[in-house]
């Protein structure tokens, strides 16, 4: 059975913030290399900074991440979702959520192109709108899972507008997988025995 691909880490103890500056270098491979999973670019980005991320914090004392957006009515999306009715989409919330997970995984040294594989629940139960001044996104760490050919990741996380929770989510799920053929796919195997 081969080891799970980790790569080396350059700065011991790890990098604890990132900024608006230091994601758009993870979007375009200049932060954890060429070849490993990224960040999306801008308008995808779906956060400006990155508070506090942690190998052993939160609810389950395997790792935590809070990241902010600052929230501007210009915001690409405002505009067309929907006219006269501005709201930021809600699978874009979501989509911030499964962009942290990748980026934990990676940060903690795993290797391989991030794919968002689900989520067991989701709820929302407000929404973002231009007047809102900021979006925080708390993620808490259940489970990291590491195989031969691909890490997977399982976390909980919650989306804040302005000091009130919209959104809850139970096992979000992001994998990160081999480059096969130019893209990152799925080998038959790389679901887990056990969850």
């Amino acid at each position: 059975m081969q080891k799970p691909r980790i790569a080396p880490q350059k700065n011991s103890p790890r990098q604890n913030q990132f900024s608006r500056a230091e994601l758009l270098d993870c979007a375009h491979g200049r932060l954890f290399g060429e070849s490993n999973a990224r960040l999306p670019a801008p308008p995808m980005l779906m956060m400006d900074r990155i508070c506090a991320i942690t190998e052993d914090g939160g609810r389950y004392s395997r790792g935590h991440i809070h990241a902010e957006l600052d929230v501007k009515p210009d915001l690409w999306f405002f505009a067309c979702h929907f006219q006269d009715d501005p709201v930021m989409p809600g699978c874009l919330g979501l989509d911030a959520l499964w962009q942290l997970v990748g980026f934990y995984l990676v940060w903690r040294g795993h290797v391989g192109h991030g794919r968002a594989l689900g989520a067991k629940q989701v709820k929302f139960a407000g929404e973002i709108l231009p007047r809102n001044r900021l979006v925080r996104y708390e993620i808490d760490i259940k489970r990291v899972i590491a195989r031969k050919l691909i890490s997977m990741a399982i976390a909980d996380g919650a989306v804040w507008v302005d000091d009130a929770q919209i959104y809850s989510t139970e096992d979000l799920r992001v994998g990160l997988f081999p480059v096969n053929n130019g893209a990152a796919r799925p080998d038959a195997d790389w679901r887990p025995k056990s969850i």
